[in-house]
């Protein structure tokens, strides 16, 4: 198993005011030639957006991206007709596909939302733009892993255009829960969302990351009541 640790504090950062964002991998103008992606996962933003702050209309291609709020919420619209409003809980993915244009802003005029933006290189280029968002239960996460992203019909979960699968636990202090790959071979992007974690003996803590490798089965171990993300995504990008 190979396994490379991505602190929280190492993460680029950029302040527009109306956004705090915090980047895994490069974006915008942060800029690490040793964190372009990570495999098939070639973006992670942690976002803060201030009340009545958003993106304006812009343009979109070939790229599936997943949004998961944390607090606040987040109202999207495209030209595809696409619309919806998320909030802890729910999760939503957009599958850009040949091109689509899309606005995103904070509902809240006053309160700041902060959530996760994925982007994942898709499978099959050029399809169809589509959207889709969808409310979990957060009590079907506790010591156990709830997938919520995934191209398998048999998990009750959003449709991507590649082989790549996302979950989420709440692991209760003392409590180890292992993740076994959907995909042989593909890699394991693992977020602490809160608490703190050990795999391997190597601790980590809030917003701290991991890339896994090299196995396709590992063990986690919740130090203290800890939240997680867990992105398995193919390792080569065709």
């Amino acid at each position: 198993m190979i396994m490379s640790i991505q602190k929280a504090a190492d993460r680029g950062y950029a302040d527009y005011g109306w956004l705090n964002a915090r980047y895994y991998f490069s974006f915008s103008n942060y800029h690490n030639p040793q964190k372009i992606h990570f495999g098939a996962l070639r973006v992670l933003n942690d976002d803060i957006i201030a009340g009545g702050g958003g993106f304006p209309t812009h343009p979109h291609e070939n790229m599936e991206i997943v949004t998961i709020p944390f607090s606040g919420a987040l109202a999207h619209q495209d030209n595809t007709g696409g619309s919806g409003t998320i909030m802890a809980g729910d999760i939503q993915i957009m599958s850009a596909g040949a091109g689509i244009q899309h606005a995103e802003k904070n509902a809240s005029a006053t309160v700041a939302a902060n959530l996760f933006q994925l982007w994942v290189f898709p499978k099959v280029k050029n399809i169809k733009p589509r959207y889709d968002q969808r409310t979990y239960k957060v009590q079907d996460r506790i010591n156990k892993w709830q997938v919520v992203v995934s191209p398998q019909e048999k998990d009750q979960a959003l449709w991507i255009n590649q082989d790549a699968v996302f979950s989420l636990a709440k692991l209760e202090a003392g409590n180890s829960l292992t993740y076994e790959n959907a995909f042989k071979g593909n890699g394991v992007y693992l977020v602490v969302i809160n608490g703190t974690v050990t795999i391997n003996d190597t601790v980590l803590e809030k917003r701290d990351a991991a890339g896994i490798t090299g196995t396709d089965r590992f063990s986690i171990t919740a130090n203290a009541d800890a939240e997680l993300l867990a992105v398995e995504v193919p390792m080569h990008i065709r």
